[in-house]
């Protein structure tokens, strides 16, 4: 893989466990990212906010401010990089907030790192490819209320894909898939998946 040795190949890892901060740095390391570790929410948030990184692995459970605190107090829905949560396998109602706070998606623990390394390279993949309304037809009402990312996955669910397919695509799992799929019902007010497609194919065309 060659992906350059630019600031813009650099992967932000948040994480108070010296032990998962190395070995996290270490597996991206070696896959040709810079890495810069973080073990507390201030400085994080300082490198952040002067700096744009290809992706940031962010742990959920941090001293002082956690990791929600952390994707609110950066505006993660607009930051311009996929940011991953991880959380415990116990711990899905957070990862859910996570990911209604802007979280790219997220990473359960116990945390793997060589499948970190993949998710990440998925990830920026994705990130590269993104296109504002993707796969959207048209305008239709309530899309000024969806973030960018919901119309992302709006996208891939009027083309017919699965969770699984979009989630491949858009190189995030099929449960954010169901999360953001579940948001998005819930703003356009849509009760199941045909009336979702009767509000973005027929309504829009009015």
């Amino acid at each position: 893989m060659s992906i350059g040795n630019s600031q813009s190949a650099e992967v932000f890892v948040v994480d108070d466990d010296p032990m998962v901060l190395n070995a996290l740095s270490v597996f991206l390391s070696r896959d040709g990212y810079q890495v810069a570790g973080f073990s507390d929410g201030a400085s994080f948030l300082e490198a952040a906010r002067s700096r744009t990184p290809i992706c940031i692995i962010l742990d959920v459970q941090m001293p002082g401010q956690s990791g929600i605190d952390l994707l609110k107090a950066l505006k993660a829905e607009d930051y311009p990089a996929p940011i991953f949560i991880v959380s415990g396998s116990g711990d899905i109602p957070t990862a859910v907030e996570a990911i209604k706070s802007g979280a790219f998606d997220f990473i359960e623990k116990p945390v793997k790192a060589s499948v970190v390394v993949t998710r990440v390279r998925e990830a920026v993949d994705a990130w590269s490819r993104r296109k504002s309304n993707g796969n959207l037809p048209h305008a239709f009402p309530g899309q000024d209320q969806l973030t960018s990312r919901e119309r992302d996955v709006l996208g891939q669910i009027a083309s017919g894909s699965s969770n699984k397919q979009a989630g491949r695509e858009l190189g995030i799992s099929p449960r954010t898939i169901e999360v953001h799929r579940a948001r998005i019902m819930e703003k356009l007010g849509a009760r199941n998946a045909a009336d979702l497609m009767r509000i973005v194919l027929t309504e829009g065309r009015a």
